[in-house]
């Protein structure tokens, strides 16, 4: 059994964490500038979530939101979130040297799909649907993922389309989840 509260504990204290806080300037989506500006509007809106989730899940939450994107320093720019130069990668990663969660390490490694998709469909019309296919399959808690990418997705830089398009494209492969576009913040 893991304990998410210690998780949390240690990975926020971890060197390596640390030194990625202060990184990044405001740029598209990411208005706030530094990955420590991002954690802390997530974390207004995991506090916000909070009546809705256990404290099991709030916990495992809390460490998504400080670990999602605390590499994106050390990653290199454009890369596919599979490579393991990705910002997600490297995260996934470091996540993994301390918990064996799998749901975790994939809402960590596979947690910017959807935008990529959305944006495929904002650009083009059709997404890749073997993709999605692929993130059905990786992604077994669903509550847990939709709950991450409401925080996640909620920002003062990010639309609001790209999770509805998620939460409708999820419903109509049969996602179910206590969770839904009602919930967009």
């Amino acid at each position: 059994m893991i304990n998410y509260v210690q998780l949390f504990e240690t990975i926020t204290q971890d060197p390596r964490y640390l030194a990625n806080l202060d990184w990044g300037k405001a740029r598209p989506g990411h208005p706030e500038g530094t990955v420590r500006a991002h954690i802390a509007e997530v974390e207004g809106n995991l506090a916000r979530l909070k009546s809705r989730v256990s404290e099991e899940e709030y916990w495992r939450l809390r460490v998504l939101v400080h670990t999602h994107d605390t590499f994106k320093a050390e990653a290199v720019k454009g890369v596919s979130i599979l490579d393991p130069r990705s910002h997600a990668s490297l995260a996934c990663a470091f996540l993994a040297e301390f918990c064996n969660d799998v749901d975790m390490l994939a809402i960590v490694q596979f947690h910017d799909v959807p935008f990529a998709l959305w944006r495929q469909v904002d650009e083009r019309g059709p997404y890749d649907e073997e993709r999605f296919a692929r993130l059905l399959k990786d992604i077994r808690d669903w509550d847990l993922f939709l709950a991450f990418c409401l925080i996640d997705g909620c920002t003062e830089g990010k639309g609001r389309e790209p999770l509805l398009w998620l939460f409708e494209t999820a419903a109509l492969h049969g996602v179910q989840s206590r969770f839904s576009a009602e919930d967009v913040m």
